[in-house]
């Protein structure tokens, strides 16, 4: 076995000095993801939409790690206006951002739409994100080995992207849609790598995904259907948070990563398993897809990267 097949959150460089900001921060992944960057020193903003619950975990977080620097910031990923409001706070006290973990999601909900009127899986994992990095992407820049870790999931490779029917208004089905917000995830990922590296510059964009991981958003989902499938039936195949959080946290600190790697589990089905790297599916890597994407993310959110087309 190789020495990333063997990493585990205990093998993270020390952090200290470095400041991340985790979206979803309050459960699943991002906590476990939030805790563990604290845990080695890291400076921890939990962009959360709900702030009171926010606040009660890192009460939680500091019960177990006293010192631990972390902050609470209020942050709807399916409402464009609330992503900039938290930029904005963001800018206003921090000159730099270090590491970007792009978490937060929902899955296979009824049909429901946005504050800006886009279906909400596809605002929330993918919109929301792109404009929140595009909007941090200045701060990066100044960051310390800044990167911009996006997770996904093993769904992408299900996914199609309904240029003709984003928000499902002739059809909709809650895991298909899921799955289109999650290839349009990695697609970004993918196509953030290219821009980045076309422009020269230090900021790295990875992603990640967890195998299976019995989590909030698994057995949260509102679909009672969904609930019973992934939540009674599977949960008990799905591993502990803090073990599907080590890709993303492989991810955003593991030294040497190079821009566009995609880190998932080591296990049979890239299921469960230590972090290694793995294989996006090809419809995230196409040129064309990511061409088409990314103008009409920029379009829809009316954030700007000025990065050149990555050809």
């Amino acid at each position: 076995m190789t020495e990333h097949q063997k990493w585990t959150a205990e093998q993270m460089p020390d952090q200290t000095g470095r400041l991340f900001v985790v979206t979803g921060a309050t459960s699943g992944l991002g906590l476990a993801t939030a805790r563990a960057l604290s845990h080695r020193g890291g400076h921890v903003v939990l962009a959360v939409r709900d702030e009171e619950k926010g606040r009660r975990v890192v009460a939680e977080l500091r019960a177990d790690q006293p010192g631990a620097r972390l902050e609470v910031r209020r942050l709807d990923l399916a409402d464009l206006a609330s992503v900039r409001t938290f930029a904005a706070g963001l800018r206003a006290d921090h000159g730099r951002l270090d590491v970007l973990v792009n978490n937060a999601g929902v899955m296979a909900p009824p049909r429901t739409l946005s504050a800006q009127g886009h279906e909400l899986q596809f605002a929330a994992h993918h919109l929301g994100h792109f404009a929140l990095t595009g909007l941090l992407l200045d701060l990066l820049a100044e960051g310390r080995d800044p990167r911009v870790v996006t997770v996904t999931s093993l769904n992408h490779r299900r996914g199609r992207i309904r240029f003709d029917d984003l928000a499902g208004e002739r059809h909709y089905a809650p895991m298909a849609f899921y799955n289109q917000s999650k290839l349009a995830n990695a697609v970004f990922g993918r196509q953030l790598h290219l821009r980045l590296t076309a422009a020269g510059s230090p900021v790295r964009s990875l992603l990640a995904h967890p195998g299976f991981s019995a989590t909030d958003i698994v057995t949260g989902t509102p679909t009672a259907l969904y609930r019973f499938l992934f939540g009674r039936l599977a949960r008990p195949l799905g591993q502990h948070p803090d073990r599907g959080a080590l890709p993303q946290l492989y991810a955003a600190t593991r030294p040497g990563l190079a821009s566009g790697e995609f880190i998932g589990p080591s296990g049979l089905g890239e299921l469960r398993g230590a972090p290694v790297r793995v294989a996006l599916a090809p419809a995230a890597a196409d040129t064309e897809t990511g061409r088409r994407l990314w103008e009409l993310s920029e379009r829809l959110t009316e954030v700007r990267y000025g990065l050149p087309d990555a050809g």
